[in-house]
This record gives C-alpha cells, sequence and structure tokens, in this order.
C-alpha cells in the first residue's frame, strides 16, 4: 500500500489532490496487529487465534479472517497445518536478509535522488516532518508511534529516486519492517534511534555518493546487526510471563 507522499513534488509544482480512503475494519485490525507486533505485546512466533482478535478488538470474526489473509499474504503471519495462525518468526539471520535487501533498495533511491536533485531542500521535507514525529513518539515512549514514523522516514527516502518499482519492493516489506523499527525499540535507547536518521539525512543533504553509500550500511546494516533481536523476544518472554 503506497503512500501519497511517497514521490514529492518538484517545489511549485502543481499536482492532482489525492482522494483519502476511508479506513475499514480491515485496514484497523491489520494496524491493530502491526502496532502489537511492534510493540512486543505479539511476539514473532506467538499464534494469532481470529475469534480471540475479534474479541479483543471488539469486531465480528469477518473482518478479522481477511485482516489475517492479508497479513498471511504480505508475509507478517504464516498459516502452519495442526497449529493455525502465527506471527511470522523472526531471527537474526533473517533481519539479516531483510536489511541486505533494504540496503541496496535504498542505497539505489538515494543515488537516484542525487542525480535527479531531489537530495534536499523541499524535496527532503517529508523526511524532515518524519523525524519530527520520531522525536514526538520517542517522548511519548511510543513504540509503535516510532516505528510508524521510522517506515515513514525511508518510504519517502525511496520515493525520492522516482523509481517506481524500486518503492514498489520497498513496500512489500514495509509491514514487516515496521515491527522490526519497533523491536528494536527494546533494545536501544529511542533517541539514539532517532539521531541516526538525522545524522542520515545530514549526509544525504551533501549529494556525495560514496559517503551516502557508506551512511546507508552504518544505519541499516551494522546497526540492525548490533541489535540481538532474538534475545529481545527472549526476554520479552520471559517479563511477559512473570507479568514483569
Amino acid at each position: 500500500m503506497r503512500s501519497n507522499l511517497a514521490l514529492a513534488p518538484s517545489p511549485g509544482e502543481e499536482t492532482e489532490w489525492q482522494k483519502l480512503r476511508p479506513q475499514t475494519l480491515v485496514d484497523r485490525v491489520v494496524e491493530a496487529v502491526i502496532s502489537q507486533a511492534a510493540r512486543g505485546v505479539i511476539l514473532p512466533g506467538d499464534r494469532i487465534v481470529e475469534a480471540d482478535l475479534a474479541r479483543k478488538l471488539g469486531v465480528s470474526r469477518v473482518p478479522v479472517r481477511e485482516a489475517l489473509r492479508l497479513l498471511e499474504s504480505s508475509g507478517i503471519a504464516v498459516n502452519q497445518p495442526y497449529k493455525g495462525i502465527r506471527l511470522r518468526p523472526l531471527t537474526n539471520g533473517w533481519v539479516q536478509d531483510l536489511v541486505e535487501a533494504r540496503t541496496a533498495l535504498e542505497t539505489s533511491a538515494a543515488h537516484r535522488a542525487v542525480d535527479a536533485g531531489h537530495h534536499q531542500g523541499d524535496w527532503t521535507a517529508p523526511l524532515v516532518t518524519a523525524i519530527s514525529q520520531m522525536e514526538l513518539t520517542a517522548t511519548r515512549n511510543d513504540a509503535y508511534g516510532l516505528a510508524a514514523a521510522e517506515t515513514a522516514f525511508h518510504r519517502a527516502l525511496c520515493g525520492l529516486g522516482g523509481n517506481n518499482v524500486v518503492l514498489d519492493l520497498w513496500e512489500t516489506l514495509s509491514r514487516q519492517l515496521t515491527i522490526v523499527f519497533g523491536l528494536a525499540t527494546l533494545g536501544k535507547p529511542m533517541f539514539a534511534i532517532v539521531q541516526e536518521h538525522h545524522d542520515l539525512l545530514a549526509v544525504l543533504s551533501t549529494g556525495n555518493k560514496p559517503a551516502i553509500t557508506a551512511a546507508l550500511h552504518e544505519h541499516i546494516t551494522a546497526m540492525n546487526l548490533a541489535v540481538d533481536y532474538e534475545a529481545i523476544q527472549e526476554a520479552r518472554r520471559k517479563a511477559r510471563e512473570t507479568g514483569a
């Protein structure tokens, strides 16, 4: 699902208004699952029971069933024989594969943005807005809010390149990334995550491609691989079991 703000217009360029799409019950169920997963309330590997989810959200099982189908098709949930629907398991190895794909897509988009002159000024306004939202949600200690804003930042970065194929490929990972971003807040300070994005934006604005490549590698690859996602999940499970 692509954001209408992904591809920023050139300064002064007139664009058509995009009609807002009302959020359906299915959309809200999907968002609820993603938000609880990003906060570590639902953990990777946890079973998601249709009837229980409908009861907790106060809706019928019909939108829940459709939402779970959408989550399964986007790789967020898996339907295992005799085990039911579960949140996709998340290992350090899987995160490594994910960040490798992200690094390639976002580096390509950033380089194209520099070539097109979209790496500074009004073009980067959506990135600045996303960072401001990250700061606000960090102040509130809102893991999901920060994760959603971080997703918006990187979606906007991919949009600056103007390659819709790259953006579409990135978008297929976006919901999974939101969960990973949220879990990362359980292993590192939120304001440190915000600062990483300030630093990345500063490097992007220089237009120096080698420096941008290095910054994206550090931000996406090195810093993500420094987080032990398996240990975070284990600690969260123990805390949940003990009620801590």
